[in-house]
This record gives C-alpha cells, sequence and structure tokens, in this order.
C-alpha cells in the first residue's frame, strides 16, 4: 500500500480552458500545502511566466486548449525558460500529439478525468527530480 501522497510548499501554474478543473485542482494543490496560479488560456500561461517564472516550480499544463494548444504553449514556456517543468494533462492517450510532446522533453503526463492522489504523486515527483 502506498503511503498517502505527500504535499508541498512550492508554486504550481495550473493551465486549463475549463473552469471546473482549474478550481478542482486549486482546491486540491491548496489543501496539499501548494501555492496555485490559475492561467484559462496558453496566452494567459505564457505571460503569467513570463512575469513571474522564478516563483513557478511547475506548470501543469491542458493539451487541448483554443487558440493556443498545449503544445505551442510549452514551446512558449521553454522559450523563456528551458528548464521549465512541466506535467501534460489531456482528456486523450497518451499516444499520438501527447507523445510528441513527451518526446520533446514534457516532464510527465496527467490522464483526464483526474485521479486526485495521482495528481499529487506526479506533482511531488517532477518537483523532486
Amino acid at each position: 500500500e502506498k503511503a498517502a501522497p505527500v504535499g508541498g510548499e512550492e508554486t504550481i501554474l495550473v493551465v486549463d480552458d475549463e473552469e471546473t478543473i482549474r478550481s478542482l485542482v486549486k482546491r486540491l494543490l491548496s489543501n496539499a500545502g501548494y501555492t496555485v496560479l490559475l492561467a484559462e488560456s496558453g496566452a494567459e500561461a505564457v505571460e503569467m511566466y513570463r512575469e513571474r517564472e522564478n516563483e513557478i516550480d511547475l506548470v501543469i499544463l491542458d493539451m487541448i486548449m483554443p487558440e493556443m494548444g498545449g503544445q505551442e504553449t510549452y514551446e512558449r514556456l521553454r522559450e523563456i525558460d528551458p528548464n521549465v517543468k512541466v506535467l501534460l494533462s489531456s482528456g486523450y492517450s497518451q499516444n499520438g500529439q501527447a507523445q510528441e510532446i513527451l518526446e520533446a522533453g514534457v516532464q510527465g503526463f496527467l490522464q483526464k478525468p483526474y485521479d486526485l492522489s495521482q495528481v499529487l504523486y506526479k506533482v511531488r515527483e517532477v518537483l523532486d527530480e
């Protein structure tokens, strides 16, 4: 049996165009002790990261969003900081487009609908890398 997922004190930027998902993840991570910033689009995420990259320890990035999708957002984040830590999330499986982004250097993948304990494990795992 796994130990209860651990939280932390890092700052995490959650990027998702669905309000329900943003608030769910914010509640989950805040309850675990993290500071959570929210962006509802790729463009907003890039802007926020540009301003606050020194504070942001991890980005949870939705792959399918209107206008600027996850892949383009990821490329922009990497231009700002080549070492940005990103967890990609998608309702689709980990092959196809998600696979390409993973090969481009994303630290991990979260399958939607979220398994909340899995989210906490993955977040901790990537932060501790």
